[in-house]
């Protein structure tokens, strides 16, 4: 039975998903891997971007955990360059100098959250935990019948919709969206490029993805542009 039990540890081991924490801080960084270690994630470090790239030529992660502040290389490089090569890779992006626009950028290379610093436990492991369940869930799109995709883009069209019109109404909440970008938007059932694109004014995705809008919904859209146009 013992022999059966560690066997059947083994294949539990190797089934659990991989993830590298790319962090030039130690405590940081054994912070998270005793953290996700203990959530049951096989977990691997890197303090450098060199370290990071070097290690998923050598192996497969599900998941990157990127600080974006590193003694060698701007951590956005990486992502980008992680995202080209190994698409599949989830990112969640942890930062001590995050701002609205940088999640934005993290969020358009393909990010599925942005954590400014500090974050507590909860927080991490969510993140984490909502990226991999996001991935299974795309890796099952395929068997999907259309009727179903069909309603889950009914669904985001309706939150951005309704996002816009939030905007037009709720001054605090336009003041969050245009401060913090796509962390305004976590109550809302949208995909990390639809955050990024509302957050960014990106008219030509809404229009794509969400169709024409009112004047009313537009104030948001205009102002964004107007203020990244400065």
């Amino acid at each position: 039975m013992s022999a059966l039990h560690e066997e059947k540890n083994m294949a539990a081991a190797q089934e659990a998903p991989h993830i590298l924490v790319m962090e030039d801080d130690s405590s940081v960084a054994k912070g998270l891997e005793m953290v996700l270690t203990e959530e049951g994630y096989n977990v691997y470090l890197a303090d450098t971007g060199g370290l990071a790239l070097e290690a998923f030529k050598q192996k497969r992660y599900d998941l990157l955990v990127a600080d974006l502040r590193l003694p060698d290389m701007d951590g956005m490089q990486v992502i980008k360059q992680i995202k080209t090569e190994k698409p599949d890779t989830e990112v969640v992006v942890i930062t001590g100098y995050g701002t609205a626009a940088t999640a934005v950028e993290a969020m358009k290379l393909g990010a599925r959250d942005f954590l400014p610093k500090p974050f507590t436990e909860d927080q991490i492991k969510s993140a984490i935990g909502e990226a991999l369940s996001g991935r299974k869930e795309e890796d099952k799109l395929t068997e999907i019948p259309e009727d179903r995709l069909a309603e889950g883009r009914l669904i985001q069209k309706r939150e951005v919709i309704q996002v816009l019109n939030r905007t037009a109404e709720d001054k605090a909440f336009w003041q969050d969206l245009m401060e913090n970008g796509p962390l305004a938007l976590d109550g809302y059932q949208l995909s990390s490029e639809a955050k990024a694109a509302v957050a960014s004014g990106d008219l030509k995705w809404i229009n794509e993805n969400v169709g024409e809008l009112t004047q009313k919904q537009l104030m948001y859209i205009y102002k964004r542009l107007e203020q990244e146009a400065w």
